[in-house]
């Protein structure tokens, strides 16, 4: 394979074989994926070899991120990135009412439904509104009676607690950031019903 790095290089140190590297697998044994080159330094390593692999072959391998087995088999593990965004979404879900899970099961639906709905929110840049912060975002709240969430745009302090802007300002800001946040959300398949000019909607699974 054209530019891959060959597992009996002098690169490859011993302990690299026992945590997670990004490598380039193809094919199986079973149920089980084979590596065919690589440890790699990152993705972005292994998503050029791939590229650059012999015409028929790069269609065939792809990066994936695990520890070798001695068989040559790949067990796959969280990357860098997937544990990056858990850390990254678990910040957000701090940002929600205290309490707005009290009573709530584990396992209920409606705690499936508000953390869908904020990683759909932080994949597309928008952030939760932080009570303790001044900045605003996208406030969530939770409806077990509704088995929906209410969801709403929040604007900086110096708008909607300031008035800086104007109160007509302020209304007409929540609602155009409202409509653009439940736009999103029906694009990611929620249900979605807006709630007149009250600049709210309520989402539900789709």
């Amino acid at each position: 394979m054209t530019g891959a790095s060959s597992l009996t290089s002098g690169d490859l140190l011993l302990g690299e074989l026992r945590r997670p590297s990004w490598w380039l697998v193809g094919g199986s044994d079973g149920e089980r994926e084979m590596i065919v080159a690589g440890p790699f330094r990152d993705r972005t390593d292994a998503t050029w070899v791939a590229s650059t692999s012999e015409p028929g072959t790069a269609g065939a391998v792809r990066p994936a991120y695990g520890l070798r087995r001695p068989d040559g088999a790949l067990v796959t593990c969280p990357t860098p990135e997937d544990r990056a965004w858990l850390d990254q979404l678990g910040a957000q879900i701090d940002r929600l009412p205290q309490g707005w899970d009290a009573g709530v099961d584990d396992d209920d639906p409606l705690v499936t439904l508000v953390l869908e709905i904020t990683a759909a929110l932080a994949e597309a840049g928008l952030p939760l509104h932080d009570p303790a912060g001044s900045t605003g975002g996208v406030c969530l709240s939770p409806e077990p009676v509704l088995d929906a969430v209410v969801v709403a745009w929040r604007a900086h302090d110096r708008s909607s607690l300031d008035q800086l802007l104007g109160v007509d300002t302020d209304a007409t800001v929540r609602q155009i950031m409202t409509g653009a946040v439940s736009d999103l959300l029906l694009l990611r398949g929620f249900t979605v019903d807006r709630l007149g000019s009250a600049g709210s909607c309520v989402v539900r699974s789709g």
